[in-house]
């Protein structure tokens, strides 16, 4: 990508993460639930460091740190850079304070666009670099909203982050349908010199699929209803072993965010307490919940091949954060993109002859490929700029924070 061009996105990414922030009260920028979250403050920085640690400080002369205990403070889970701060003690971290994370982005920001607009030192490199801190920036912008909703969620006063936009009443959902797929021998993966991509979506590769079916929406609340009153949190045979360890465990009754009052269901959101929607997208689910639905359903997980295999060539259109919406909204019918991620089969596993880059960034993507299930599609907090038919997300299968739902898929038998 250009410099010029990547000057401009660097000003759009950088701010819309301020602008995400703009609702935020002070006390909001520390909260940390649980380990699996972090703080609005600690994302703001983290996504600084990356920048000082991975372009200014090895392209920029004479650069010098902003803070010397920041790169212990903000280091995510690079190794080859150094210890980092422990993650479940980041709501500990009252210092630096908002107005100084602030002023270590703003520094970023100046030191970056003087680096962007130098013809000195490495420009592909340079180049690269700073598209791959501006796709991190906005995952960690997606981060900051499955974050923010776990955490206010644990506050009785349901507190409202963005007042819900206006919008018509949602139509009923499509009926659920099957679409059928000849399966063949396929390529999968992204094209090269076809824009940006990370790495755990390449090298392109042939798969053989076996014919099957994928359904035209996504399952929704009122799927999700009718599992509960058939008693699907209490059937053990609806569940993989391990999932149904983890309903006995946390007493899963329901899919997170979900409450029963006086007999009537509410969802928590990011605009705060309201009536669950049965029209709706069903969301938060973990990849164990999807599991036992689909089987409910007399269906199964797709694989993520079969995912993305139905996937290519189709236009990225759906719900995702610059919209205005930050929650799940009525399916459109045959729309793979957006609203929410969709959990798949598939172990998050290194294609064949994947190769991770050398030093600290090739701990980007490759050292998580264990124990891992990969998501498709996006999500409504998702930019629509990282959204492709190619882009494998990938989680834990008891996570259920995440803005992660499913499509069922059965096989096709002609």
């Amino acid at each position: 990508m250009p410099l010029a061009h990547l000057r401009d996105m660097y000003r759009d990414v950088r701010q819309k993460f301020e602008d995400y922030c703009a609702p935020l009260e002070i006390e909001d920028y520390g909260l940390q639930a649980v380990a699996e979250t972090s703080p609005a403050k600690w994302h703001l920085a983290h996504t600084s460091w990356f920048f000082e640690t991975f372009l200014l400080k090895p392209f920029m002369p004479g650069y010098q740190p902003q803070h010397p205990a920041f790169e212990y403070i903000f280091n995510s889970y690079y190794n080859g850079v150094g210890a980092q701060f422990p993650r479940p003690q980041r709501g500990l971290l009252s210092r630096p304070t908002v107005a100084e994370v602030y002023d270590y982005r703003h520094a970023i920001d100046d030191a970056m666009l003087r680096l962007l607009e130098s013809t000195n030192g490495d420009q592909e490199t340079i180049a690269s670099r700073t598209e791959l801190g501006l796709q991190h920036e906005m995952q960690h912008q997606e981060l900051f909203f499955t974050d923010l909703k776990y955490n206010l969620a644990q506050n009785p006063l349901c507190p409202v982050y963005v007042e819900a936009p206006g919008h018509e009443e949602p139509s009923a959902p499509p009926e659920l349908a099957w679409n059928s797929h000849d399966g063949g021998i396929l390529k999968m993966g992204a094209e090269t010199g076809s824009g940006f991509c990370f790495d755990n979506e390449t090298p392109r590769h042939r798969v053989f699929l076996e014919p099957f079916e994928l359904a035209n929406r996504p399952v929704t609340n009122a799927d999700v209803l009718a599992f509960i009153e058939d008693g699907g949190y209490r059937q053990p045979a609806l569940w993989l072993a391990d999932g149904w360890g983890k309903v006995q465990e946390g007493h899963w009754q329901h899919p997170l965010y979900w409450r029963q009052q006086d007999s009537e269901w509410f969802e928590f959101t990011l605009h705060g307490l309201k009536p669950l929607n049965p029209q709706g997208i069903a969301c938060h689910l973990s990849a164990y919940e999807a599991d036992a639905i689909a089987r409910w359903m007399d269906a199964r997980l797709p694989t993520e091949f079969e995912w993305e295999s139905v996937a290519q060539g189709q236009p990225v259109e759906g719900h995702f954060v610059d919209s205005g919406l930050y929650h799940p909204d009525t399916p459109t019918p045959d729309t793979l993109f957006g609203s929410i991620w969709q959990w798949t089969s598939s172990a998050y596993s290194p294609y064949p002859g994947y190769r991770p880059a050398e030093g600290a960034i090739g701990e980007y993507n490759g050292k998580f490929m264990c124990n891992q299930l990969v998501l498709r599609g996006g999500s409504c907090v998702t930019d629509p700029r990282q959204v492709r038919a190619s882009y494998r997300n990938f989680f834990y299968p008891p996570d259920r924070w995440q803005f992660s739902g499913v499509r069922l898929a059965r096989d096709y038998c002609k």
